[in-house]
């Protein structure tokens, strides 16, 4: 199945404690369906001094589902994507404006 949210997407959080942040996709995990948006979902990591790092808490972003994100479109409103063929190859449309992403 192709993947409607990719790498260097800009979304919007859908639900959860980080309702209505934006950010951009940084990693995404199709097998699981989560993906790793920038400023989003940030955890406090604690962690232990060594030789190389600085130990304390360090904030990382954790995974978030891909069903509680949607994409922004050119509008800067959520949209959701759906696929279109043009000239042999399947792209990537904005439900809500019809605009190739």
């Amino acid at each position: 199945m192709a993947a409607k949210l990719k790498k260097g997407d800009k979304v919007v959080v859908l639900t959860g404690k980080d309702k209505g942040k934006q950010g951009e996709i940084s990693s995404v995990n199709p097998s699981a369906g989560k993906a790793i948006v920038d400023g989003v979902n940030i955890a406090i990591r604690h962690t232990k001094q060594s030789q190389s790092n600085q130990g304390g808490r360090i904030p990382q972003p954790m995974p978030i589902q891909l069903s509680n994100l949607a994409l922004l479109d050119a509008n800067g409103k959520a949209t959701r994507v759906g696929f279109k063929i043009e000239d042999g190859k399947k792209v990537r449309v904005a439900k809500t404006t019809g605009d190739v992403i």
